[in-house]
């Protein structure tokens, strides 16, 4: 059986350096599969770290536009499985009707590359243009950078995990998720965002910013992405679209901004 918050395994291992072996313990983040389930019906199962999974279902329901609000989820109930573990979802009805006319959809349908999706149109869900566009100032990234590995508990132990921190104007470090996948980290960090009152911030994520990163993001009404890699040219795109801006390759002296450089001040 699994073990809910059980993030990390230890293991024997040999570990080898020069030539020369040594008998050790090894710290190893874990993943397993978590399904989503809303209102009885099974909609996706995803490899996920076993932690904050109440920050991830609610998280990943608002940025899949399963959700509008967090108002529509009344209730998660985790389940542990012998092979996983099932967050059963309760939401509004008006959203699961929604959301079985797009399982509908797909019935007898095969060799589906974004599951999910049955057209280019659904696939592809470009997010609304923000509404707000927040100024931040420049030494606020350099200030999360510097802030954000000293709460990446699950990183410092393994190694292995991706992190995502929401960052205040101030450049304090407000919340930091962690998840084997980038997406996960993400999808947990908005799910906590929605759940508190939160002051203004941007998102920092220790991985490149791919097209979801940034649709994620800007469903989540964040205006800056921080990313300690690249971007893709489709996220670039999207970005310079809806308003939001992008930074990446961000190192504590420097960084490149991708669109929208106007939210950034000296």
């Amino acid at each position: 059986m699994l073990i809910l918050d059980a993030s990390l395994s230890t293991f024997d291992v040999e570990r080898w350096r020069d030539g020369e072996h040594q008998a050790v313990r090894d710290q190893l983040a874990e993943e397993v599969p978590v399904a989503l389930i809303y209102n009885g019906i099974s909609h996706a199962v995803m490899l996920a770290t076993p932690q904050d999974l109440d920050d991830f279902a609610l998280g990943f329901s608002l940025s899949e536009g399963i959700l509008s609000h967090k108002n529509e989820l009344y209730g998660i109930e985790i389940r542990e499985q012998k092979n996983g573990i099932e967050l059963h979802c309760e939401i509004a009805n008006e959203r699961f009707v929604q959301l079985k006319d797009r399982r509908r959809t797909l019935a007898g349908r095969t060799g589906c590359g974004l599951c999910g999706s049955e057209s280019l149109e659904q696939a592809m869900r470009y997010p609304q243009k923000l509404n707000t566009q927040i100024v931040f100032q420049k030494a606020a990234i350099q200030l999360g950078l510097q802030a954000m590995p000293l709460k990446q508990n699950l990183q410092q132990q393994t190694g292995a995990t991706h992190a995502c921190a929401f960052v205040l104007e101030d450049g304090s470090v407000n919340i930091v998720r962690e998840d084997v996948g980038r997406h996960n980290a993400l999808d947990k960090l908005i799910g906590a965002i929605a759940k508190n009152k939160q002051h203004a911030g941007f998102v920092i994520t220790s991985s490149r910013a791919s097209y979801e990163m940034v649709q994620k993001t800007a469903s989540a009404g964040i205006n800056m992405l921080v990313a300690i890699s690249a971007p893709t040219g489709l996220a670039t795109r999207v970005a310079e679209q809806c308003g939001l801006t992008l930074v990446g390759f961000a190192r504590e002296n420097s960084y490149v901004v991708y669109s929208h450089p106007e939210n950034l001040i000296a």
